[in-house]
């Protein structure tokens, strides 16, 4: 069995959604392929899988038990690489005060 842990990218999704009014609820140590996070936000719930947008494959792409898991799940799941794509994951909308938008 792998050891479950909280890495960086981890840190900076669950500092940006409680940022953003939702609550986070940790799941990274239920195993059986379970994603890393339950995240309530404008009274939805939202099953996300934390990955790295860096590193080998193996580490950015979802553990053949994460995929079973996340195909036979009857509700929302998704993963995030970036606190952006779980932003967008809970419909949170970023409005940058300046720049440009991609």
């Amino acid at each position: 069995m792998r050891a479950a842990k909280i890495d960086v990218t981890q840190r900076a999704i669950v500092d940006a959604l409680r940022k953003a009014g939702a609550t986070v609820q940790h799941l990274h140590t239920v195993g059986d392929g379970c994603p890393d996070l339950a995240v309530g936000f404008r009274g939805v719930n939202y099953m996300i899988e934390v990955k790295p947008n860096v590193g080998s494959p193996s580490r950015r792409n979802l553990r053949p038990n994460q995929q079973e898991w996340h195909d036979g799940w009857k509700g929302q799941s998704a993963v995030a690489s970036t606190p952006e794509a779980a932003l967008i994951i809970i419909g949170h909308t970023i409005i940058p005060l300046r720049g440009v938008i991609s």
